[in-house]
């Protein structure tokens, strides 16, 4: 209906007249048209319309298990296709919906619970979305369980306990549960038995071969796992813990081979977020290569969607689902142009294009923008800085900047941007400065302790770190530190390789940098700083030497598969049957330990599961 027919529908409702029927709901009595409520119920379409129970005359049903504020709601939503949907109603709310089929409202509701998922109440969506058939709101919920795991089994912890020994089982076998250390899966797995220990003692039979076991520090697996008294206790468990030895054995010999994708005690589980590489300068050349980093395999994957047109010195944002590479430099031309990724389809479209050309440009995400700042026309530096709003496709122009700044490198903390370092066309910058778009001003900020042109940024736990770079002489391995607090710059441990003008990113609680110009030539060489103890260490080196790249994390993509490792370990399952059956042959003896030694437990789950 349009606005004015759904208003006047509501108002003669809410007056009483040309109503045809009357719902009894909980001693209460509502009034309303058949005909609306046809148009958006399923069942009273059904019980309206249906000869053989002689409805079609009735004037007066009755509703049961529906509360009358709960079907003044679905009335609502009837009448004009809106609700006012709350954490206190949207339980019973979605529930009567479901009964009634009324499905709009049914999507509406899970539309609100997906938005609510937080790690206190992502298992109870979950099994509230299964019990209703609410499919795809159940897949979100348990996705969010998989992606946000070691928040969902720390305080509050309520709703991990209860879970089942199925659902548990279910989450930790999924690749794509996110844990950055297997030693927090087994100890989740203890507490869930310590919380009901004479009930779920004998689910460690089932539940130990779900952790991958194999990819644990070797002293962890030693002294917590092999001589922990519940795995002793099961003669089961000593017979996997044998087969670990030998794994761990194997990988110590020789590092994460192929085969170990296909043995489920040390298959690395999907990351929730990895590291690309993007574009560069290599050789004599710019390219267009694409590279993957997964943190779980410590593995480069080369990416076969990249763009057509190489560039280097250019800047990334990832927002919204997109990958954008801005502006940039392709030997000839100096570009004002944005590429925009779609990592899910593969796809590549045009953005709008900056108000400038901007080569050595320096770009960031905040609050939903994508901001530019500085860089090289091919002409002149730039002071000038602009920001990118998707929803208009178009860049606005921004106060300047105190200084001109290309080859610099920016950062957002606190809801400020800021951009440190850079050149000026004849001298390297050691002066800082943000930009509050609350004021819409630049401020000054106290300048770095060494002067850094194509220097990487990034904000890190609360501070800015300014690594590398070029200080008019030397390629850098130093590195430094912004704190806003004190307005003040401290020192931090070098990096092993001094490098300028390379990728830079935050990935897993770690600072990661990769390829760059050493002052010779271009690497592809890669590290990551570890603040708490104030180390580097060297991780695999890229696939494509290069400097003049620039770096993005992308986070929950439900395609991660394609860009790790795991996707041509997979491939080797159709040429090794033998490794295949050898899996498939754990996993049923999994299966038939699960029979035999915890049929008590599986009754009491079963029975107080939703299914």
């Amino acid at each position: 209906m349009s606005s004015t027919a759904g208003e006047i529908s509501k108002q003669l409702r809410l007056d009483g007249k040309l109503c045809d029927v009357v719902l009894r709901v909980g001693g209460a009595e509502v009034k309303a048209h058949k005909i609306i409520l046809c148009s958006c119920s399923g069942y009273f379409r059904v019980l309206f319309t249906s000869s053989h129970w002689k409805c079609s005359e009735k004037s007066v049903f009755t509703i049961p298990d529906v509360s009358p504020d709960i079907m003044e709601l679905i009335l609502q939503y009837a009448y004009s296709a809106d609700v006012d949907i709350t954490s206190e109603n949207v339980q019973d709310l979605l529930a009567a919906a479901n009964q009634l089929d009324v499905l709009g409202l049914v999507g509406l509701c899970c539309n609100f619970l997906e938005k609510q998922l937080c790690p206190e109440n992502c298992i109870g969506i979950c099994r509230f979305a299964d019990w209703y058939s609410c499919r795809e709101l159940y897949r979100r919920a348990h996705t969010y369980i998989l992606h946000h795991f070691e928040e969902v089994v720390r305080e509050p912890e309520e709703e991990f306990l209860e879970l089942t020994l199925l659902q548990l089982s279910d989450i930790l076998e999924k690749d794509e549960l996110n844990a950055k250390r297997e030693e927090t899966v087994f100890e989740a797995v203890l507490k869930w038995i310590e919380h009901a220990p004479t009930l779920r003692s004998s689910c460690i039979v089932v539940l130990l071969p779900k952790v991958r076991l194999g990819l644990m520090d070797n002293n962890y697996f030693l002294n917590n796992v092999r001589n922990n008294p519940l795995v002793s206790s099961h003669l089961e468990c000593q017979a996997l813990i044998t087969r670990v030895l030998r794994t761990l054995h194997h990988i110590c010999r020789n590092g994460l081979t192929c085969t170990c994708f296909l043995d489920p005690v040390s298959r690395p589980r999907l990351p929730y977020s990895i590291l690309l590489a993007v574009g560069g300068w290599s050789g004599n050349n710019p390219t267009n290569a694409i590279e993957a980093y997964d943190s779980r395999t410590d593995r480069w994957m080369l990416i076969p969607w990249a763009e057509e047109s190489p560039r280097a010195y250019h800047g990334t944002a990832f927002l919204d689902g997109a990958l954008y590479i801005i502006g940039g430099f392709n030997g000839v031309e100096y570009f004002n142009s944005v590429q925009k990724f779609n990592p899910i389809t593969h796809s590549w479209s045009q953005a709008g294009p900056m108000h400038f050309c901007r080569c050595y440009v320096s770009a960031t995400v905040l609050d939903g923008y994508v901001y530019a700042m500085g860089g090289f026309t091919g002409y002149e530096r730039l002071n000038s800085a602009e920001r990118y709003e998707p929803k208009t496709n178009q860049w606005s122009l921004l106060p300047p900047m105190h200084e001109k700044r290309s080859d610099a490198s920016a950062a957002t903390l606190n809801g400020k941007v800021y951009i440190c370092g850079g050149f000026t066309g004849s001298e390297c910058l050691f002066t800082a400065e943000c930009f509050d778009p609350q004021t819409n001003q630049w401020t000054l900020i106290a300048p770095m302790q060494t002067s850094r042109s194509g220097l990487g940024v990034v904000a890190f736990n609360q501070r800015v770190f300014a690594i590398g770079g070029f200080d008019g002489v030397n390629r850098l391995h130093s590195a430094e530190a912004y704190n806003p607090n004190t307005d003040s710059w401290s020192a931090l441990s070098a990096m092993f390789h001094p490098r300028s003008n390379f990728g830079i990113e935050v990935l897993d609680d770690r600072l990661y940098v990769a390829g760059g110009f050493n002052g010779l030539t271009t690497i592809s060489s890669s590290e990551y700083y570890e603040e708490t103890s104030d180390e580097w260490f060297d991780i695999q080196d890229m696939h494509v030497y290069r400097s003049a790249l620039s770096c993005c994390v992308v986070s929950g993509l439900p395609n991660v598969t394609e860009y790790t490792f795991h996707q041509p370990a997979l491939q080797l399952q159709n040429k090794n049957l033998t490794e295949f059956n050898h899996t498939f042959k754990f996993k049923f003896i999994s299966r038939a330990l699960l029979t035999t030694h915890v049929t008590k437990q599986l009754h009491r789950d079963l029975s107080l599961s939703p299914n």
